[in-house]
């Protein structure tokens, strides 16, 4: 079992235990009493409360005299320790397992708006998600112009969430593209997985519609969320063992993996994909196009995107059509009565609105 005392020291060379600190937002600072994580410091202030404060709030004030670095490096007070073991993980919470729709288990990312009501104002949480049964060590990253910059990276537990950063709307550029990397640990198991390695790369325009953001069932608020990888799909291909010679280990012969497929992209779980057929969601620019080319566009992917489920056997494919005028959606049936084997049906309200239409395959043998 992993260490639960694991933290990641990135502000270690920032802020030691016995600074003097200010905070930036609000009168007053205090002392550094101890390193919470990766972002939180627990500071010792006048009235004797000690508080968890992120380190992008504080400004160092200079070193402490020695009387009170003497008393600042004495065991937490009582209270102290109450604070600082509720907030040591502060970031963290549980999911909601037994939601009424969860989630395939996997690794996702999610924008949380702050006001549920009002999803495109505000602030939103950036939030990974660990839903499965694994722990999981993370990197998270986001690209820069020179490079990539890490944000976060630390330990989760199963079935667990955490937050990487509460963001303002006008931050949201600097975190649509980036990469996730993440290793599964288990206890014991029978499996081997394949460590987590998702790059991502979110059009800023999904962010100001409302369509973006779903019932997250095992968060249980409306979110932008992101299936970063299916823990089914990190299962290690089953290898076959090769004899020891010379004290050598031969290296083992893995099945041969198959290219991924067009459909394989919008892969939600075993035999299922989702398909977001908004004109955003296709192109990053369409800046000259008629209303009739968008249609074409749409309409074209609908029919690749079928084709490629049918050929690698999948059952069901939801495509995100939108509300509008219905002409799209009514195209969508009319194509489904010339390809035998599928049907069509209102796909999940709760999940996506009205606007979205399951196609299940039947099994063409």
């Amino acid at each position: 079992m992993l260490n639960k005392a694991y933290f990641c020291p990135k502000y270690q060379n920032m802020f030691r235990q016995g600074d003097r600190v200010k905070f930036l937002n609000e009168k007053g600072g205090g002392v550094v009493v101890k390193m919470i994580d990766t972002r939180m410091v627990l500071v010792a202030i006048e009235d004797g409360f000690e508080i968890p404060v992120l380190a992008s709030d504080l400004v160092s004030d200079g070193l402490l005299s020695e009387a009170e670095t003497k008393h600042t490096a004495a065991p937490l007070t009582s209270q102290g320790q109450k604070v600082f073991e509720e907030e040591i993980d502060h970031r963290k919470a549980k999911l909601r397992r037994f939601a009424k729709n969860p989630e395939p288990e996997g690794v996702y990312m999610a924008f949380v708006p702050h006001e549920q009501q009002w999803i495109l104002t505000g602030p939103l949480d950036v939030v990974l998600v660990n839903h499965s049964p694994a722990e999981l060590l993370y990197s998270f990253s986001v690209q820069e112009e020179s490079g990539f910059r890490n944000i976060d990276y630390g330990q989760m537990g199963a079935y667990n969430k955490v937050t990487i950063e509460t963001i303002n709307r006008e931050d949201l550029n600097n975190w649509c593209t980036g990469v996730i990397q993440a290793l599964l640990v288990f206890e014991h198991g029978k499996e081997i997985y394949l460590p987590l390695h998702a790059p991502f790369d979110i059009k800023p325009g999904r962010f100001y519609k409302e369509g973006s953001y779903q019932l997250f069932g095992v968060l249980g608020e409306k979110a932008l969320h992101i299936n970063l990888q299916n823990l089914s799909s990190l299962l290690d291909t089953p290898f076959m063992p090769h004899e020891l010679k010379f004290d050598r280990v031969t290296e083992p012969i893995r099945k041969h993996r198959k290219e991924p497929s067009l459909i394989d992209k919008h892969r939600t779980e075993r035999g299922e994909a989702v398909i977001d057929l908004h004109i955003g969601e296709l192109l990053d620019n369409i800046a000259g196009l008629s209303s009739k080319d968008m249609f074409r566009i749409q309409l074209d992917y609908f029919k690749r995107t079928l084709d490629s489920a049918i050929e690698n056997d999948y059952e069901k494919v939801t495509y995100i059509h939108g509300v509008g005028n219905g002409v799209l959606k009514q195209a969508i049936i009319k194509a489904l009565e010339e390809v035998e084997g599928t049907k069509s049906r209102m796909a999940s309200v709760s999940r996506f609105g009205v606007g979205a239409i399951d196609v299940l395959i039947k099994d063409r043998e």
